[in-house]
């Protein structure tokens, strides 16, 4: 039998964050720990308090987490692997209730951006951001709070015993999380890699970052992400990271040697086997049956 993982996560039982642990750990028993911040779940995870940790990098409707890319710099860490998660947003509330009842909706700011379209065509409730969607459903609960809905993930009603009101109420229904294993060590030669995430900064002279595209071009080496980042104390610098992927014989070693001239302050956040982007369950059912 495998060990038990316990995996930090931002937000609560049965948060989306939790449900990506399963996913990406199908036959290991998981146990989390909650952490209110993305910084808790990067310093837990440094002070040896849990295996790993578990945090959102990007979502396919709200776009990249730039808090989350500092944290990867800021602390001794390793990412180890990433998961892709679809995620549906349901109105959820105490049993017994209607849409009309509600005066206020508690979730995630995130979960919020996702769903304004839905927020728009009920203008009666007041949307109020909270540290988490499955964490603001579990209150309801804990508080008995009438009149108070949360936006939140279909397990967090089956979870806390709440009546979903309206389901899939996210704006786009191809809405998905990437996240990020990350851990103490890295992978080193036990998982044979083909991703990369690396950060940088590029030379002050006209072309510095062409260059650097030209070289990984050079090198079969593709670049499937690139996220400037501002860095804290240098006004209108920016930190650029990136994803990298490769086929069999392509380089990455080489390539980042050849990146020397144009490059520095350069980090290799992680190289790990990259995630199974998964299409819309619905759409795939939708074109079966057609």
């Amino acid at each position: 039998m495998k060990k038990k993982l316990k995996i930090a996560i931002q937000g609560a039982e049965a948060s989306f964050h939790h449900m990506a642990a399963i996913a990406h750990f199908p036959d290991q028993e998981v146990e989390i720990l909650e952490c209110r911040r993305f910084k808790e779940v990067c310093e837990t995870l440094v002070k040896d308090q849990v295996d790993l940790s578990l945090m959102a990098i990007e979502n396919t409707l709200t776009g990249s987490l730039l808090p989350n890319y500092s944290l990867l710099q800021q602390h001794p860490i390793h990412i180890i692997g990433e998961t892709y998660l679809h995620i549906e947003q349901n109105l959820m509330a105490l049993p017994g209730q209607q849409i009309s009842d509600l005066k206020f909706v508690h979730s995630h700011p995130i979960a919020l951006q996702q769903c304004t379209e839905f927020l728009r065509s009920h203008p009666k409730m007041i949307a109020i951001e909270k540290y988490d969607t499955a964490g603001s459903a579990r209150e309801i609960v804990e508080q008995k709070q009438k009149g108070i809905g949360a936006i939140a993930g279909p397990q967090a009603a089956k979870t806390y015993g709440l009546e979903i009101l309206a389901a899939e109420i996210e704006n786009l229904k191809q809405n998905y999380t990437r996240f990020l294993v990350l851990s103490r060590d890295s992978n080193g030669h036990e998982v044979p890699g083909n991703k990369a995430s690396v950060c940088f900064e590029v030379s002050h002279k006209v072309g510095a970052l062409a260059e650097v595209l030209q070289t990984l071009g050079e090198h079969k080496i593709n670049l499937t992400k690139i996220q400037s980042v501002p860095i804290l104390g240098k006004p209108y610098q920016y930190q650029f990271h990136v994803d990298l992927e490769w086929a069999e014989g392509a380089s990455l070693q080489m390539a980042l040697e050849h990146l020397e001239p144009n490059t520095y302050n350069r980090k290799v956040l992680g190289i790990y086997k990259k995630g199974k982007r998964h299409y819309d369950h619905r759409q795939s059912k939708a074109a079966a049956a057609s």
